[in-house]
């Protein structure tokens, strides 16, 4: 550069200082700020100019950086094989994303992101387990984390199965040792069942269609079908209504398994209530002589129990002890709970299931009424024939 130094490239002058005048000084203070402003201007020339020298220089390796910025990695198609992701309560979609790019699912955590981001996804990401396959597209993985994919064992209970049905039942459906139900069955301190049910768990796992996530343990399950009971007694105000018919929470949940346990339509329910009542209200007392009872207390599901069997002797055989049970013989579900605390007004004393094909019940104020219904039943083939 000849033998110029920097300041003469950048302009610069004699500042004038050696002269006199006022007209140099002016001169002098123009020379300054005229420096100045190309010094401004020069100073991010510069800049870029490096910039481009990094980038010029580094060819493909500064075009990737900039190109992975703004398009991150991501496989594509459908990909294979399979992983199972489980998306935890209060995870966000970036916490998702790290743990699908750390098992292989995604290329990378943004391309997840921004796949999210383009299907709106951000605020439906459900907790749950989601089967899933290594190497997807994000868009692809997006796709099979809809909540209506969460792997899930979906179980019907149906109204009036003892504990003794259920619980092998539950295991079947998800895949749980069926001891570890009847263990967590009888630890019912761990269910939260309410103070009236005296400890133990029949007549309160409510019947009704769970789905449960298979991490969920035969306690979690149960405790859920009880959290279940606590919302229709809640519903049905259980505990002001037994109050109201003289009785305690845990005897109309007897009733009602009875009820359960004899009904064979819900029509019927609220008449065979009122048998029920009317027989514990009976002066002279007269016991309820439920076969229902009988079988439970042993152990068997006939609908009608033989004249040897009606001499167990258990707490439960209501043809030989007055009252109630000592608790339900079934779980019941909304309809004889209902009927339980709003039984009809009637006078019968008396119910047979007439037609086992259709299962009518009639219904029967005095013996000579009864026994009519019982030879009706025995020509249908009910009633032990």
């Amino acid at each position: 550069m000849n033998d110029l130094d920097l300041n003469t490239l950048l302009g610069a002058e004699d500042d004038g200082s050696t002269r006199s005048g006022a007209r140099g000084g002016r001169r002098a203070s123009r020379r300054r700020r005229r420096r100045r402003s190309r010094g401004r201007f020069l100073a991010p020339l510069l800049a870029f100019v490096v910039l481009a020298g990094i980038i010029g220089s580094g060819g493909y390796y500064g075009y990737r950086w900039i190109n992975d910025a703004l398009v991150p990695d991501d496989f594509s198609g459908q990909g294979a094989g399979e992983v199972v992701i489980e998306i935890k309560d209060g995870q966000s979609a970036s916490d998702v994303a790290l743990e699908l790019e750390r098992q292989g699912v995604v290329a990378s955590a943004r391309a997840f992101t921004n796949a999210v981001g383009n299907a709106n996804m951000s605020d439906k990401l459900q907790p749950g387990e989601y089967k899933m396959r290594k190497r997807m597209s994000a868009a692809a993985a997006v796709g099979l984390l809809n909540p209506d994919n969460r792997l899930l064992a979906t179980v019907t209970i149906a109204e009036g199965l003892r504990l003794s049905q259920m619980l092998p039942k539950l295991a079947e459906k998800t895949g749980k040792p069926v001891k570890e139900f009847q263990a967590a069955a009888k630890d019912a301190e761990d269910l939260d069942l309410p103070s009236y049910a005296k400890g133990k768990l029949e007549g309160y796992a409510f019947p009704a269609t769970y789905e449960f996530q298979p991490k969920t343990t035969p306690k979690q399950m149960l405790a859920a079908m009880v959290e279940r009971f606590r919302q229709t007694a809640k519903s049905v105000d259980l505990e002001e209504g037994a109050r109201a018919l003289g009785h305690t929470p845990h005897e109309i949940v007897t009733i009602a398994s009875i009820i359960q346990a004899e009904a064979g339509r819900a029509e019927d329910m609220p008449k065979i209530a009122r048998v029920i009542y009317n027989r514990l209200d009976r002066d002279p007392p007269m016991t309820l002589s439920m076969d229902s009872t009988v079988m439970y207390a042993l152990g068997k599901f006939r609908t009608y129990a033989t004249s040897a069997e009606l001499e167990t002797k258990s707490p439960y055989n209501t043809y030989r002890n007055q009252g109630l049970p000592p608790g339900p013989i079934t779980n019941p579900g909304d309809h004889a709970i209902e009927a339980a605390l709003n039984p009809a007004d009637g006078s019968w004393l008396y119910f047979v299931a007439t037609d086992p094909k259709s299962n009518v019940t009639e219904f029967a104020t005095t013996e000579a009424e009864q026994s009519a219904l019982v030879a009706k039943c025995r020509s249908n083939g009910g009633c032990g024939g």
